[in-house]
């Protein structure tokens, strides 16, 4: 389905830049968050992935490709449905169209519901529209932590099946 404006929002998508996402998202917001998901996965069966996009390709913010759609092509596309126990979690963020999404696996969908999730999605929007993105993802990444602690505690030792760093598309 294409949005209303395709032709304006594939110029935001076009003219998006690298540097504006590494303003969002320098190297010690990257290791903060790093460090963070590496923690929490000690204290819970997840795994944690998070990915920023500073744009959509161009032909898919044409077709009004939905932010929904591009984080479920990622979630397959980096494998992070792949866990073995199926409790992988993307935190999605489009830097270009200021939206975020989380998908998580069917071994979490099953216990958190999609209210939960959306309330973690607003940590991180009300967070980035304050322009406070090292806080707000922090925040964010803690409260997945948090949740994935609660309903899916550790176990003892497994291994990291994702890595730990963000992607920056």
């Amino acid at each position: 389905m294409r949005s209303q404006h395709p032709i304006k929002r594939t110029l935001r998508h076009l003219f998006s830049t690298q540097a504006e996402a590494q303003r969002a998202f320098p190297p010690e917001t990257l290791a903060a968050i790093t460090e963070l998901i590496t923690a929490g996965e000690q204290t819970h069966r997840g795994e944690v992935r998070l990915i920023v996009e500073k744009a959509l390709p161009l032909a898919a913010a044409w077709h009004g490709v939905t932010n929904r759609a591009r984080a479920l092509a990622l979630f397959a596309d980096y494998g992070i449905w792949d866990t073995e126990d199926n409790c992988g979690v993307l935190i999605y963020v489009n830097l270009a169209d200021h939206k975020v999404d989380i998908v998580a696996d069917r071994g979490i969908d099953r216990k958190i519901d999609a209210a939960t999730w959306q309330g973690v999605c607003d940590t991180l929007t009300r967070g980035f529209a304050r322009g406070a993105f090292h806080d707000a993802t922090l925040a964010a990444v803690g409260q997945v932590n948090a949740l994935l602690q609660r309903h899916f505690p550790a176990n003892g030792e497994r291994p990291n099946e994702l890595p730990d760093r963000p992607l920056m598309l």
